[in-house]
């Protein structure tokens, strides 16, 4: 029995010491691998004093950056409304010194008609001849010139560019915002393993079909039309632009095809097709059916269609495209598209392109827009009913459109 006992001792203290040698390489890899999560929590801590850090930092660039911004803003306004008062100080000083200087003719003119109508009752036949010279002779070479009274004047144009002003720079906020969001939503301190893990981490955002694919996908089967832009271009149109409803700011050149926003009178005879306060120009075609164009444009422009009926004269929304209820208007800029209609506004999330594509099936009521690059990229598609024909037009802010040649 002692015998057995002494056996089993040697044998499990040989199996200890194997047993010991194995337990060795797990324990290490469980000490590398606290050492491991030790250094990890150590650089998680490292990480999010760093992001604490460096978001109250840019927090307070941010405070200040946006203060200094408003300050701006506020020079910028003090600037226009001095300028405007100035004006408005310099045009009454003008008016008033007109003002007595015609009082003090009529004053005149009036002492003149009493002796004329004195003298023509005198009895005396010598005093009236005597008379007669003196107070007939006509007036001086210093009476004042006659001038033209607008009856209409008003500073309603520069309101128009001040509202333009606003709305450009809301473009701009927005658009820049967009950017920054998209910034801030890429800051992580964990970074993304997995696709799993990525979704869990990026927002994702479907407002609309992107692509012309993913529209097909989405459209009604009844609703047939083109699929590429060589399926577009066989509805291609040749298009000019009127002169007659060109605004005084805006230059034409190209034979009519290209518009420039110069900022400067152009000599233009008046038109009632004129546009007179808001700088804007239409195409001469009335466009039904199906028809495709596309343009090229830089700066702040509308690309827009509307009835022909649009009023010309004065600042109104009647009168603006995409303001007025039966035009349909594409704000393009380097930092953000929208549309609008009815001066209702709808941004689309889709980078700016230089060419836009603009394609109408006037008998199905659709109107689309489309980014033209490599690929067509639908931006916006509009389904209403069309009475009568359109006719393409540009609003500025600044810049230029050029209809491009798809012959």
């Amino acid at each position: 029995m002692d015998e057995h006992r002494g056996h089993d001792t040697v044998s499990a203290a040989a199996e200890r010491i194997e047993k010991q040698k194995q337990l060795e390489e797990p324990q290490r890899k469980s000490q590398q691998r606290i050492q491991e999560r030790e250094k990890e929590l150590q650089d998680l801590r490292q990480a999010v004093d760093s992001l604490t850090h460096s978001a109250r930092a840019t927090v307070e660039d941010s405070e200040r950056i946006f203060t200094e911004l408003i300050h701006s803003m506020k020079k910028r306004c003090s600037e226009v409304k001095k300028l405007i008062r100035d004006q408005e100080k310099a045009a009454v000083s003008q008016i008033e010194s007109h003002l007595k200087q015609l009082e003090e003719e009529i004053a005149e003119l009036r002492r003149r008609d009493a002796e004329l109508a004195q003298l023509s009752h005198t009895e005396d036949h010598i005093h009236f001849l005597q008379s007669f010279q003196s107070v007939c002779t006509p007036p001086g070479p210093g009476d004042l010139p006659r001038v033209t009274v607008n009856p209409q004047v008003s500073f309603e144009a520069v309101r128009k560019q001040v509202s333009g002003l606003k709305e450009q720079l809301e473009d701009v906020c927005k658009g820049e915002l967009v950017k920054i969001s998209q910034t801030v939503k890429e800051v992580h301190i964990l970074e993304p393993r997995t696709r799993e893990d990525f979704l869990q981490l990026k927002e994702v955002h479907i407002l609309e079909p992107r692509t012309r694919e993913d529209f097909l996908q989405l459209e009604e089967v009844h609703i047939l039309g083109p699929k590429t832009r060589a399926d577009f271009l066989q509805y291609s149109c040749p298009l000019t632009l009127d002169p007659n409803t060109a605004h005084r700011y805006l230059c034409l050149s190209e034979g009519n095809r290209k518009v420039t926003h110069v900022g400067q009178i152009q000599s233009y005879r008046d038109h009632p097709e004129r546009f007179d306060i808001w700088p804007q120009v239409l195409c001469r075609e009335g466009l039904s059916g199906r028809c495709y164009w596309e343009a090229e444009w830089g700066g702040g422009v509308h690309i827009a269609v509307s009835y022909k009926e649009i009023s010309r004269k004065g600042g109104g929304d009647d009168c603006a495209l995409g303001r007025y209820n039966k035009s349909w208007s594409l704000f393009c800029s380097p930092y953000i598209y929208c549309f609008r209609h009815n001066n209702e506004r709808t941004e689309l999330p889709a980078p700016p392109s230089s060419r836009i594509g603009v394609y109408l099936d006037h008998r199905a009521g659709t109107l689309s827009f489309y980014n033209v690059s490599d690929t067509m990229t639908l931006l916006h598609r509009v389904q209403t009913i069309f009475t009568k024909p359109l006719y393409l037009g540009f609003r500025f802010y600044s810049g230029s459109v050029k209809l491009c040649d798809l012959g």
